[in-house]
């Protein structure tokens, strides 16, 4: 995979296994990503709040601080998609890995090929270097109090910016663009984490649940989000 210089995607590969990290590094380096190693968690948090990363492939089992940790820190101040790296493999450990934020699950040993595989599909759905918006589309969606920058992938409640992940992005945009339709948590766990994820539809429940904390004015009686029950959730009344 070439990249241009002017796209190059600058990946973050933490983990503590330096072995690990050197080889994934070069192949990637070698891909023509821009690939820079961080040994922790803290090393890790401190380079990204920097800025300037499309992705990081995160260890789940580090010392010191763990790669969940990483991640639920991460995402209170970014929303650059997260690949784990790791050797657990049970579901549980899946689900919460996808449920704090992460955007995918690599286990070991992997091959390096899959993993480019994984990255380029985590960036053709959440990386900011997406192409320009067709011509037809609008930039800026807006109804009522919710407004979408689609090219900047940033949602505006009242005029302020929320702070989503790109999963919780893809699921405002596909409830709010088709405002009164219902959609199941299949439909929207293949539009937001890919058919690859079929069978964790009760992932959508946590991250709809984590929208309607930082949308609803009520959390627990939500009027944006709504439920319909035995079949999925839809868009209520934006004005």
């Amino acid at each position: 995979m070439e990249q241009q210089a002017a796209t190059r995607v600058n990946v973050l590969v933490v983990d503590d296994e330096e072995k690990m990290t050197s080889f994934i590094a070069s192949y990637l380096s070698n891909e023509g990503y821009g690939a820079q190693v961080a040994r922790d968690g803290a090393e890790a948090l401190r380079l990204l709040q920097g800025g300037g990363y499309d992705l990081v492939l995160l260890d789940w089992m580090m010392p010191g601080m763990n790669g969940l940790e990483v991640c639920r820190k991460l995402r209170a101040f970014s929303d650059v998609p997260v690949i784990f790296l790791t050797a657990k493999s049970e579901e549980i450990d899946k689900l919460l890995g996808l449920e704090i934020g992460a955007d995918d699950y690599l286990t070991k040993p992997f091959s390096l090929r899959e993993l480019e595989a994984r990255i380029r599909v985590i960036l053709r759905r959440t990386s900011s270097r997406r192409p320009p918006a067709e011509p037809a589309e609008e930039p800026m969606w807006k109804r009522g109090r919710l407004a979408i920058d689609l090219p900047g992938h940033t949602v505006y409640l009242d005029g302020k910016p929320i702070g989503l992940t790109p999963t919780e992005f893809k699921i405002v945009v596909t409830l709010a663009k088709h405002q009164g339709r219902v959609f199941s948590r299949l439909d929207l766990l293949e539009i937001a984490l890919g058919e690859e994820y079929t069978g964790y539809e009760r992932t959508i429940d946590t991250h709809i649940r984590n929208l309607r904390k930082k949308l609803e004015s009520d959390f627990s009686n939500p009027e944006m989000i709504l439920t319909v029950h035995g079949v999925g959730y839809k868009m209520g009344d934006l004005s």
